[in-house]
């Protein structure tokens, strides 16, 4: 079994990169590298919960609107969502609609401010 495919600039990448272009950035750029920062961090664990029963590529190719629709992934910001941010973003056909996986990451922000409250940072509790 092949890990690593030659790439045309010659870095070997893994063969799940060549399905798009977005795939080699994020592989070159984010995929396995530590992240330290507690918004990019809370960002990644929010995607990672949309994007369950959902290929990958899904979730990158509306990231923006992700960021756009949850305040950069900004916990603090988010944890003061209310029923119409729910309301709000339920209508919104640029993330992933799915009532429980909002309703999560709301609720998820509530938790990460105050685990900062304990703890410091979430990156490095985690």
């Amino acid at each position: 079994m092949t890990i690593a495919t030659a790439y045309p600039d010659g870095q070997p990448r893994c063969h799940w990169c060549a399905a798009t272009p977005q795939y080699t950035a994020y592989h070159d750029e984010e995929w396995g590298c530590p992240v330290g920062d507690d918004i990019r961090l809370f960002e990644k664990l929010c995607l990672e919960s949309f994007q369950s029963g959902l290929s990958w590529r899904t979730i990158l190719e509306k990231r923006e609107n992700f960021r756009h629709a949850f305040c950069g992934f900004d916990f603090h910001q988010m944890a003061r969502f209310d029923e119409a941010d729910t309301a709000r973003l339920l209508n919104n056909p640029g993330i992933v609609r799915h009532r429980g996986k909002i309703e999560a990451v709301i609720h998820n922000a509530r938790r990460a401010v105050e685990l900062i409250e304990q703890e410091g940072s979430l990156a490095a509790f985690i």
